[in-house]
């Protein structure tokens, strides 16, 4: 096994490890802003893991992907916060 190989792995654990825990705080949240940054979280995470799985398979279309679902779970978040917002006046 070489180097590189190992850091590949170590890479997908940490996003494994990552998704995990973000989901844990979106189940047991506190409080709802804390699950709608445990969402954000969990978008951003899909997104690494889109750009990581892009260069893998040597394919530019997951950038593009990943792209787009970073604006649309952007535009969610901002959303989700103006109607907690909206509802707490």
């Amino acid at each position: 096994m070489n180097l590189h190989l190992y850091l590949e792995i170590f890479g997908l654990i940490l996003i494994v490890g990552a998704l995990v825990l973000g989901l844990w705080r979106l189940f047991k949240g506190p409080t709802v802003p804390d699950r709608v940054v445990a969402a954000d979280t969990l978008a951003i995470i899909v997104t690494a893991g889109l750009v990581w799985l892009a260069s893998q398979l040597d394919n530019p279309i997951y950038l593009d992907i990943a792209l787009v679902y970073g604006v649309l779970a952007f535009v969610a978040v901002v959303a989700i916060a103006r109607a907690i917002e909206g509802s707490h006046r």
